[in-house]
C-alpha cells in the first residue's frame, strides 16, 4: 500500500476538532488571507516592509513579498513543521514558508525524498511545489526585528486565530 492510500484511510476526526459548519479548506483559506493582510502588528509589518524596500544584494532584482507570511501544505496533514518565523530574505521575500534559504533548502529536499513534497525545492510561492500529509508553519507569521517575536505579537493575533476557527 503507498503512503497516500495509508493516510486517506485513517480514522475521521472527532468533532469537537474541527467546526462542522464548514470544510476545513474554507477556513484555513480564510486564515490564510487574514494572516497575509494582517496589520495588528505594526512593528512587525513595518519591519518586514523595510526589508523588503532595503532587500539584499544578492536579491536586489527580486520583487519581496514583504507582508506576513501564511502556513503551507497538506490541510489534512498528520505531520506539522513549525518554524519561529520568516526569514528575512527567505519566506520574507518568496511568500512561502522555509523558502528561499538555506533551511529551506534542507527542508524540502529531505521532504521530497522521503515522499512528503512533489518537488525537491520550494523556488518561490507559485512553482508547483505539493506537500502530502505534511503542513508547515511558523510560530509567527510576519519576520520580527532581530527574529524576536514579542510576548504581545502573539496575544494581538490571538483574537485573529480564534474568529477565524469560531463556528
Amino acid at each position: 500500500m503507498n503512503a497516500r492510500a495509508e493516510s486517506d484511510s485513517r480514522p475521521e476526526q472527532p468533532n469537537n476538532i474541527l467546526p462542522l459548519n464548514r470544510p476545513v479548506l474554507e477556513i484555513l483559506q480564510t486564515l490564510q488571507n487574514e494572516v497575509a493582510n494582517c496589520r495588528r502588528c505594526p512593528r512587525l509589518r513595518e519591519h518586514c516592509e523595510r526589508i523588503a524596500a532595503v532587500k539584499r544584494r544578492a536579491f536586489r532584482d527580486c520583487e519581496y513579498w514583504g507582508k506576513p507570511v501564511p502556513s503551507f501544505g497538506d490541510p489534512n496533514a498528520r505531520i506539522l513543521i513549525l518554524g519561529l518565523a520568516p526569514g528575512a530574505h527567505g519566506s520574507n521575500r518568496t511568500g512561502r514558508m522555509f523558502t528561499g534559504d538555506r533551511s529551506g533548502d534542507w527542508l524540502y529536499r529531505a521532504l521530497y525524498q522521503t515522499g512528503f513534497a512533489s518537488q525537491p525545492a520550494s523556488i518561490s510561492r507559485d512553482d508547483g511545489l505539493a506537500l502530502r500529509d505534511v503542513y508547515v508553519t511558523a510560530a509567527a507569521a510576519a519576520r520580527p526585528p532581530a527574529t524576536s517575536p514579542r510576548s504581545r505579537n502573539f496575544a494581538t493575533a490571538a483574537p485573529t486565530w480564534n474568529a477565524s476557527w469560531s463556528y
